[in-house]
């Protein structure tokens, strides 16, 4: 398609090889597009902003803008960065930080759908999956994997584990370990593990991160207890270690496990049921 002549592109920004630019679209100064890269119509790439090779950014998308933050000040020089083969779909937005030098990112191998919006300084990770009209706040943390389902709403400073799944219309307002699900009811009610199998995960490692997750949410231990018996038992298992440091390191708190199965304890989730 290349650069359409209604564009406007500030001569200094950098375009790597075989980039198109759509009607209307505005790339500001200090931007740097990589290979490749598909920026449709009506979209607005904000200054200092770099976007990877190959990424497609749909109609009406704003990256890199300006934060919604009081704190913000004209001139502050703030980073928006998204890596390799990303997809901004219809009307995201992403915002840079209001601080000196911060930067909001986006992994590589990401989805961004439609109407999604990123908030100042949020970090996602790579091949994270998000869903039509979620809305992650400022300074969120994401981790590699994570699936997010449509219109989720997650508080500040709050993070989501690797390859974790957030059904739809949750609210989360504490931190989500890694490989868990939470359902809509927004209480934690197991293992994610359709995608543990996607990610290749084996049968002894999905075991091994069902049973932490059974042992901390469902076996009635508070959380030094609960930590305590998964380490001793774990085996060292490395995704084990992973959901331990994760929780022992949560400044927000952890999401709470569904009281019906905290009541139930472990009569419906048998060892070895997937």
């Amino acid at each position: 398609m290349g650069i359409h002549p209604t564009a406007v592109i500030h001569p200094g920004a950098k375009l790597g090889r075989n980039v198109s630019v759509g009607p209307y679209s505005i790339i500001e100064e200090d931007c740097v597009i990589g290979d490749d890269c598909m920026i449709d119509a009506h979209v607005k790439i904000a200054r200092y902003t770099t976007l990877g090779a190959r990424c497609r950014v749909y109609l009406g998308a704003l990256i890199g803008e300006e934060p919604q933050d009081h704190r913000f000040r004209p001139g502050t020089v703030a980073w928006t960065k998204i890596g390799d083969d990303t997809t901004l779909r219809e009307y995201v937005t992403i915002h840079r930080s209001p601080f000196p030098g911060g930067t909001t990112s986006v992994g590589s191998g990401t989805l961004l759908m439609a109407f999604v919006h990123v908030g100042h300084d949020a970090q996602i990770g790579n091949k994270v999956t998000v869903a039509n009209q979620t809305g992650i706040s400022g300074h969120v943390i994401i981790e590699d994997g994570a699936v997010l389902s449509g219109y989720v709403l997650i508080h500040q400073f709050c993070r989501i584990g690797a390859l974790a799944m957030l059904g739809g219309r949750t609210i989360i307002r504490q931190d989500v370990p890694p490989f868990c699900m939470v359902a809509e009811n927004e209480c934690i009610c197991g293992s994610n593990t359709v995608g543990l199998r996607r990610a290749g995960f084996d049968s002894a490692q999905r075991m091994a991160i069902r049973r932490a997750i059974k042992t901390y949410f469902f076996h009635g231990l508070n959380s030094s207890n609960a930590l305590n018996r998964i380490e001793a038992e774990s085996g060292g298992d490395p995704n084990v270690a992973h959901f331990i440091d994760f929780i022992r390191h949560s400044d927000r708190g952890i999401m709470p496990g569904d009281p019906e199965l905290v009541a139930l304890g472990t009569r419906h989730h048998e060892e070895g049921a997937e």
